[in-house]
């Protein structure tokens, strides 16, 4: 009986200690640390939502659209939320499947993250953001998710804005893209987290990435309440999205529709051609109008993922590489149409401006013979006919001089090399600087280049030239013969800048690469002003009102070393190109009496290829208003197809038929647009 009472006794302390303890912690809950879970939990029952910022439109020199936005109801899921869940959300992607009509082992594949060996479709950008799974569903299917939410944990549906390419593939590779910013970007750029709406996108290349700060605008953010199951049920605090400013270009749209439809006829007339680009600029301030490659591509391709099959053929040879601007990033020998600045490299360097010179069939460079275009000989000429008939041996006879005034093998001191330093002064050898990523430098070879490609290359030539080459040797045994031989020359003597070596930097031809765009600058330095500009398609940024943020201004980064005496002698000279030289059959029936073209052919060969065909142009050529290069890979002779093609654009500007009567002309009067187009404060284009 004892023994009860005190069990009793022990288990009423027990209940006690247990009351009293909950007492002290009932206390400090509410007393305490009371208004700090009043704060938690009130925090619980809010959720704060970034509202992403519609992103600025991207138009052409009269307003037209060249990229805008439409919006569409997007779904988007939560993959980290998804893999908290049992069987990582297994069961919610197998709903949403079915709701959106997909296969869940495709939505899978969707929201996964890119990364080596993953093929696409892969998600590249940070894996705590939504991911994007379908972005155009109904309404009905983004209803039945918003509806049943409790079944759809971590998915949502909402409008959001896309962007559309009215123009289709016009300027694809100019105007860029958008694609997922990745969580190593939010870590490594300050300032971008803050800025990021979650859903964003960033541009990756074009302008869409040059431009990208001011596209992208401000998010605001929403602060709204939600229920135990994640509903809103009611809004707190919003702050509204600034919208991104609208960037007006000096493309014309339908210029760059009339330069695409110009290469794609050009390549399908040449049947090896495997590539070309088309530049058209403003001459009095290097502005770009048009800028073209072909093959190109459909910019809505990356709306909403891209499938790997689609993403390698972007990147693929075979297919052309159409994700690549050839006319920024494509480097290639630019034949004749380099002899506007070895012909300035001879006056600066003291020949005669109204000397005469001997156009042989063929010229001693050394002791090799360098032949003219057929072996033809052309008689006594002046520059101006050089020029006006692309004689080689005068160009091939100057380059040896100087390379032997400048010591030859064996120079001592410091030498001139007249052609490559006038190469530079026209900017070639370097990018433009042009507002686009990626742009290509180009090479103007040297004797200081010779031997930095010695020193890289010596180990190579030197085995190659004891080994030889037996994979070619079973398919070419004199070609492997050759190439044994080169290889022995370049291991003992490849850091000497040779005479061949000059002479063909004379016609644009041996180690030489420039990039249409930069042929172009040049070109509009030659027949304008003599200044050497940094082209720009950017012309101005505005608010979504029509109010001017900043106009974008071209900046000179050069002068042509040349009097306007000596540029007007040149201008002149290929002024007679299209009508009397070497173009003059691609412009039979073109109107020169209304609008006469001037300009330089190239034909530039390439082993183991067909010659590139290159035609350098100016209009009119009294008092220029346009440049245009157009450039054909594989496309044969400049005469024969980058020629025509430049003519095709040239009719589009100032309005001719093929027969020379006049239609309607692209630019009225045919001067480039040189007034901003006036935004209107709904956003609208006024004129």
């Amino acid at each position: 009986m004892g023994l009860m009472r005190g069990r009793l006794v022990m288990v009423q302390l027990l209940v006690v200690s247990m009351l009293a303890l909950l007492t002290v912690r009932l206390w400090q809950v509410q007393v305490v640390r009371g208004p700090e879970y009043v704060v938690a939990a009130t925090e619980t029952r809010t959720r704060d939502v970034v509202v992403p910022a519609v992103r600025g439109q991207i138009l052409d020199s009269t307003g037209r659209p060249l990229v805008r936005n439409r919006t569409t109801l997007v779904v988007s899921v939560d993959r980290t939320r998804l893999n908290r869940m049992e069987g990582n959300g297994k069961e919610v992607l197998e709903k949403l499947a079915a709701v959106l009509g997909r296969r869940p082992a495709e939505l899978r594949e969707r929201i996964r993250a890119c990364g080596p060996g993953v093929a696409r479709p892969c998600w590249p950008g940070s894996p705590y953001q939504p991911i994007p799974i379908d972005a155009d569903v109904t309404t009905r299917e983004a209803l039945q998710i918003l509806e049943r939410q409790e079944e759809f944990p971590g998915v949502t549906a909402e409008v959001q804005a896309v962007r559309e390419y009215p123009s289709r593939s016009a300027g694809a590779q100019a105007l860029g893209y958008l694609q997922p910013i990745t969580q190593e970007e939010l870590n490594r750029r300050d300032g971008l987290r803050a800025a990021f709406s979650g859903v964003d996108l960033v541009g990756r290349d074009g302008l869409e990435s040059v431009y990208d700060v001011s596209l992208r605008g401000t998010p605001g953010m929403r602060r709204v309440q939600v229920d135990r199951l994640g509903k809103v049920i009611g809004v707190e605090q919003h702050v509204p999205p600034v919208p991104g400013d609208t960037l007006i270009t000096s493309i014309d749209s339908r210029v760059q529709a009339t330069a695409e439809k110009a290469l794609a006829e050009a390549m399908k007339g040449a049947p090896t051609a495997d590539g070309a680009a088309a530049v058209v600029l403003d001459v009095k301030t290097s502005r770009v109008i048009a800028l073209a490659s072909a093959p190109t591509y459909d910019p809505a391709i990356w709306t909403g993922g891209i499938s790997e099959v689609q993403y390698q053929r972007l990147l693929s040879g075979k297919a052309g590489k159409p994700l690549v601007s050839r006319a920024i990033k494509g480097e290639f020998a630019p034949g004749s149409t380099f002899k506007v600045s070895s012909v300035a490299a001879m006056l600066k360097d003291g020949y005669p401006l109204h000397g005469q010179y001997d156009c042989p069939g063929s010229f001693m460079v050394g002791d090799r013979p360098f032949n003219n275009f057929r072996g033809i000989g052309l008689g006594t000429l002046t520059l101006h006919m050089a020029l006006v008939k692309s004689c080689d041996t005068i160009f091939y006879r100057a380059a040896y001089e100087q390379w032997l005034r400048d010591g030859g093998l064996n120079p001592k001191g410091r030498t001139k090399e007249p052609m490559a330093a006038m190469a530079r002064a026209y900017g070639f050898g370097r990018p433009t600087g042009i507002d686009l990523p990626g742009e290509s430098a180009g090479r103007i070879p040297d004797r200081a280049w010779k031997k930095t490609l010695w020193s890289v290359t010596k180990d190579t030539n030197c085995k190659r030239a004891r080994t030889g080459y037996p994979e070619v040797a079973r398919s070419s045994p004199s070609r492997a013969a050759f190439l044994k031989r080169l290889a022995y020359e370049n291991c003992l003597e490849g850091y000497q800048w040779r005479p061949g070596d000059a002479a063909n930097f004379s016609i644009g031809q041996g180690d030489v690469l420039v990039t249409p765009l930069q042929l172009a600058a040049a070109y509009a330095a030659l027949v304008g002003d003599g200044r050497l500009r940094s082209p720009r398609l950017g012309w101005a940024l505005v608010r979504p009102d029509g109010t001017k943020v900043k106009e974008i201004e071209v900046p000179v980064v050069g002068r042509l070393p040349l009097s306007s005496r000596e540029r007007a002698y040149i201008k002149g000279a290929l002024s007679e190109v299209a009508s009397d030289g070497t173009a003059a059959g691609a412009f039979v029936g073109f109107p020169m009496n209304k609008v006469k073209v001037g300009g330089k052919t190239g034909t530039a060969e390439v082993y183991g290829k067909a010659d590139t065909s290159w035609f350098a142009s100016f209009a009119p050529t009294d008092k220029p208003q346009f440049v245009i290069v157009a450039m054909v890979s594989q496309g044969g002779m400049g005469a024969q197809t980058a020629a025509p093609a430049v003519r095709k654009i040239y009719e589009g500007i100032f309005g001719f038929k093929p027969d020379g009567k006049q239609v309607s002309p692209i630019l009225p009067g045919g001067r480039p647009v040189r007034a901003l187009p006036v935004i209107a404060k709904d956003g609208t284009v006024a004129r």
